[in-house]
C-alpha cells in the first residue's frame, strides 16, 4: 500500500513518528496545518493517516462513517481490533481515539483503496485556504493567526460500487456549510465521488473550529502568505 512507509506496525499494534505523520501530511495531503508540524507543542497525527490505514487494514466499505475522538500523539500506540462492522480504536493507554461504522459489501481491491485513498486526501489537505477562507469571509468569522485551531471530528463516504479505478473528489457547494456559534463554528465539507465524469458515491468531512474572531481581509490574507511560505520552505 501506498502509505506503508508512514506508520509503525508491532504484534497488531500501529504508531506513528512524528516525522511520519508530518511527512505523510506535507508529501501525501499537501496538508500544512502546524499541529502536524514535527516541533508542534500540540502535535496530532493527521486524521487523513488514521483514515488510510483503516482503509489498508480491513478493506473500504460500500458506506464507512469516522468519528474522531482524540488526538493520536507518538506516544500512542494503537490496538487493532477483529475485523467487524463496528470498530473502536483504542490505544494501549485505554483511551478511544477513534470508532468506525461500515456496512455494504467489502472491497479489499489496493488500486480502489489507494485511489480513494489519495483523491480523499489530497481534497481534504487543500481545504485551506480554497475551501475555508471563503466560508469564513461569507460568514464575517475567522479563525484566530495567532492560534489556529481546527479539528477533525468525523467524516463519511459512501460508494456506489467497486468497480473504479480512477476516482476524483469534487467539492458539494450547495451542501457545503459553517455554522458559528459565537466563538466556536461547526464546518461540513460535502463532496461527491467522481469516475469518468459521473457521480459514483459521496461523502462529508466534518470539522470544528474554536476561537473564532471577526473576519479581517488583511489578516487573512497574511495567514494565506504565511501557509503558502511555510510549504515553498518545505519544499526548497
Amino acid at each position: 500500500m501506498l502509505i506503508d512507509q508512514y506508520y509503525k506496525e508491532s504484534d497488531g499494534k500501529v504508531s506513528f513518528t512524528k516525522l511520519q505523520g508530518s511527512d505523510f501530511a506535507k508529501k501525501v495531503a499537501d496538508d500544512f496545518n502546524p499541529l502536524h508540524d514535527t516541533n508542534a507543542k500540540r502535535f496530532c497525527v493527521p486524521g487523513d493517516l488514521l483514515f488510510s490505514v483503516i482503509l489498508s487494514k480491513y478493506g473500504i466499505s460500500k458506506h464507512m462513517e469516522f468519528t474522531f475522538s482524540g488526538m493520536v500523539t507518538e506516544e500512542v500506540n494503537l490496538i487493532l481490533p477483529e475485523d467487524s462492522p463496528s470498530l473502536d480504536i483504542v490505544g494501549d493507554n485505554e483511551k478511544e481515539y477513534l470508532s468506525i461504522q461500515r456496512s455494504g459489501e467489502v472491497s479489499t481491491s489496493a488500486d480502489l483503496i489507494n485511489s480513494v485513498t489519495l483523491s480523499y486526501v489530497a481534497f481534504s489537505g487543500h481545504t485551506f485556504p480554497h475551501v475555508l477562507v471563503p466560508l469564513m469571509e461569507d460568514k464575517g468569522m475567522m479563525i484566530n493567526p495567532a492560534r489556529p485551531m481546527v479539528m477533525y471530528q468525523s467524516m463519511l463516504i459512501e460508494l456506489n460500487h467497486f468497480d473504479l479505478t480512477d476516482i476524483k473528489l469534487q467539492l458539494d457547494e450547495q451542501k457545503t456549510s459553517f455554522e458559528v456559534n459565537g466563538k466556536r463554528g461547526k464546518i461540513c465539507l460535502a463532496f461527491n465521488l467522481m469516475a469518468d465524469n459521473t457521480i459514483v458515491g459521496r461523502g462529508e468531512k466534518h470539522m470544528l473550529a474554536s476561537g473564532l474572531k471577526p473576519f479581517e481581509k488583511d489578516a487573512m490574507d497574511t495567514v494565506i502568505l504565511d501557509y503558502d511560505q511555510w510549504k515553498k520552505n518545505y519544499f526548497s
